[in-house]
């Protein structure tokens, strides 16, 4: 029945497809309704829909006591991955209504499900290495309270193939934006920041991608240190702040900076133990909390930029800011005062900033019905491409 299931999705003209992502600021699930043609390179994507479901405050909470190391069990991590796909299975419900569409019509479901550990450094254990990554929202969950089959889990097969599963975007990146004309750098801003370098006329084998740091997730920490505030609302508190250049020079050491592409990170580098010691450092400088704020936004400016400068192998024409960052004017103008490119909003190219990552969700579940490899092994490492995700039938 389910491989039936799925050669009539590839006999289809055009899937409907739900995508859910939920990032590493964990503000709520983002879901995004699309009409997916095509595969890989000819492939096309039409936004229907779009809206982010936000997780209530509680939710918020046991997960980011999730996130650190050591600090939950396995119990609460087995509940937390049925209870977050019961939080998924809702925002499908949810969306699907609001495009004005009945679940029958919808053909599947991409779900990245909420990252509580990535590990993307090879570890050794008994002769074997490995790398290691998990992410909750049971799949069996969202495909037995919607009805529709769910492809999730895209990150491991990338990981079995060699590389370090991540980053994912570049793929969407590359069959959406890729230019005859231009040199492209399409810059996300999230609680980790990453970019995709686009070279004009190029191939899979051209695109450059890579995590260049944090992106928020600092500055977010610093904002509730100091404001009990979820984010620096408009660059209000970096703005008002100077950045302190010798602490910023001390964070700049950090090792992550200087490894080569391909590369990724998240909260096993950037976590609530990183921010913790970066404050620390702040109260020995003695730094107001709204020069700690403009420090550790400069932080991210800083480097990315240097990302630009060290990492990347020609030419920038174009950048297009994505990502929460990209609502945070100190951090947009400082790139503009860093980055010698035009820098424009990602939504300049047909798609809010909003969508993408979701957008992303379901272009990867289309591919994996089509039977279309697509991770991007120049940005993972893989040593081979591979179809990403599996499936799950209700």
């Amino acid at each position: 029945m389910g491989y039936d299931r799925v050669q009539r999705l590839r006999l289809k003209r055009a899937r409907l497809v739900v995508g859910l992502m939920s990032g590493t600021s964990a503000d709520g699930v983002a879901a995004a309704v699309s009409e997916i043609t095509g595969t890989g390179v000819d492939a096309e994507v039409r936004l229907i829909t779009y809206r982010t479901y936000p997780y209530h405050a509680a939710v918020r909470e046991r997960l980011f006591r999730l996130f650190e190391d050591g600090a939950s069990g396995l119990s609460e991590a087995s509940e937390l991955n049925m209870f977050v796909g019961h939080l998924f299975a809702a925002a499908v419900n949810g969306i699907i209504g609001e495009a004005g569409l009945d679940p029958g019509e919808i053909d599947l479901i991409g779900s990245h499900g909420q990252t509580v550990w990535h590990q993307p450094r090879l570890k050794e254990a008994a002769g074997h290495l490995f790398r290691s990554t998990t992410q909750i929202g049971e799949p069996a969950v969202i495909a037995a309270r919607t009805g529709l089959p769910v492809v999730a889990d895209f990150r491991k097969a990338d990981i079995a193939a060699g590389g370090e599963g991540a980053p994912l975007t570049p793929y969407l990146d590359y069959v959406l934006h890729r230019s005859p004309t231009a040199h492209r750098v399409l810059q996300n801003i999230g609680g980790i920041a990453n970019l995709t370098y686009l070279p004009a006329r190029c191939g899979v084998r051209d695109v450059v991608a890579f995590d260049t740091g944090p992106g928020n997730m600092i500055i977010d920490a610093a904002a509730g240190r100091y404001a009990g505030l979820s984010h620096d609302v408009d660059g209000a508190m970096a703005s008002s702040g100077e950045p302190n250049k010798a602490l910023l020079d001390e964070l700049l050491t950090h090792p992550y900076y200087g490894r080569k592409p391909p590369k990724s990170t998240g909260r096993e580098v950037f976590g609530e133990q990183y921010a913790s010691e970066v404050f620390s450092r702040a109260d020995a400088h003695g730094l107001s909390p709204v020069d700690a704020v403009a420090t550790v936004t400069e932080l991210t400016v800083e480097s990315i930029a240097r990302a630009y400068e060290c990492h990347l192998p020609g030419p920038v024409d174009e950048v297009y800011v994505s990502g929460g960052g990209s609502r945070n004017p100190c951090l947009v103008e400082g790139l503009r005062r860093r980055l010698r490119a035009p820098i424009y909003d990602y939504s300049r190219l047909g798609y809010p900033s909003e969508a993408k990552e979701a957008l992303l969700m379901a272009l990867l579940a289309n591919e994996h019905v089509m039977g279309t490899p697509c991770n991007l092994p120049a940005a993972t490492g893989a040593g081979r491409m591979v179809v990403l995700g599996s499936l799950t039938l209700p």
